[in-house]
């Protein structure tokens, strides 16, 4: 975290009565978002980069990936999530430090802090559902670690992030990424337009009703967030020459692949490739090529590539059914 040294004053912008917040103005940060696999964390990372790389930061991001193909739940070593950097500038690296975390348990965040070094202003929100869990280990375990982080001078922001998302949908622990969202929207400032946007495009094969409850829980993240929280930062954009393209490093392999004039790609879609597979089963028509499902798997796949002349491909409206 690299503070300027200007900061201001702004009002929480929630319609509460909570006392406005100093804004610090930051050139760089680091944020990590653990959870155990299958919560969403990576999404939200991947959400609020997005954001962020469209409002003009720099960004950088690291998939934080168990080694266990399917990791025991609450387990140090099966902490997954995503590492993001964004800066005023361009960003070459994940960074070396941690300034703030996003934790859905206690286990995850242990295993960050036994292999990330974390700055030692940091802070750490916490879902804390746990120290009232019916199961009395879990309940001592989550008591013992806060107790401990505490102590070693770690700034804990408890939340109850699924008591919290219970208000507004059926299924909270599916909505806690979103909320989460929102609660790092506010706190970096990011352009909540924006944040609306990518939710609607990350579930554009979903109902309506999909998308408006995450465009819900994201504005009650943001809004908890603006009401609860005493910190806030911002990492103010550079200024663009011109249009960019936000995408990750498996969306570039695909269109690496789309342009090298490979004739067949077979893949099988397994962290963290994953998205290079689902980026080219979305985008393989406009070369004329088609995705052909292994046996009954409709992801796993081969891409039959036969590439068309330009004048083909400027004159072709759409791609061929996708089977």
């Amino acid at each position: 975290m690299t503070p300027t040294s200007d900061a201001v004053l702004a009002s929480n912008g929630a319609g509460t009565h909570s006392p406005e917040i100093p804004v610090t103005t930051l050139t760089d940060t680091v944020v990590e978002i653990v959870s155990d696999a299958g919560e969403g964390a990576q999404k939200a990372g991947q959400s609020f980069a997005t954001v962020s790389a469209k409002m003009g930061n720099g960004i950088w991001t690291v998939e934080i990936i168990p080694a266990d193909i399917q990791p025991p739940s609450r387990d140090p070593a099966g902490a997954s999530g995503i590492r993001i950097r964004l800066g005023s500038q361009e960003i070459t690296n994940m960074g070396d430090k941690v300034d703030l975390i996003v934790a859905f348990n206690e286990q995850s965040l242990l295993g960050r802090i036994r292999y990330a070094h974390f700055d030692p202003d940091a802070r750490i929100i916490l879902e804390n559902k746990w120290r009232e869990h019916p199961d009395e280990s879990i309940r001592t375990s989550y008591i013992r670690i806060v107790d401990q982080l505490k102590g070693d001078g770690y700034h804990i922001y408890e939340v109850p992030l699924e008591e919290l998302c219970g208000q507004h949908v059926s299924n909270p622990q599916l909505g806690k990424n979103m909320y989460v969202l929102g609660m790092l929207c506010w706190i970096y400032s990011r352009d909540l337009d924006l944040a609306r946007a990518q939710i609607a495009h990350i579930f554009r094969h979903k109902s309506q009703k999909v998308v408006d409850n995450n465009v819900i829980l994201l504005e009650a993240g943001y809004e908890w967030a603006a009401s609860h929280l005493d910190f806030r930062f911002e990492v103010p954009a550079r200024a663009l020459d011109s249009d960019r393209v936000v995408m990750n490093g498996n969306e570039a392999i695909a269109l690496g692949v789309m342009a090298s004039g490979m004739e067949m790609c077979a893949m099988y879609p397994i962290t963290p490739a994953t998205s290079a597979s689902h980026f080219l089963a979305d985008m393989i028509w406009i070369v004329g090529c088609e995705r052909r499902p292994v046996w009954s798997d409709p992801i796993l796949c081969y891409f039959s590539v036969t590439y068309k002349t330009s004048a083909q491909l400027h004159a072709l409206q759409k791609g061929p059914s996708r089977h």
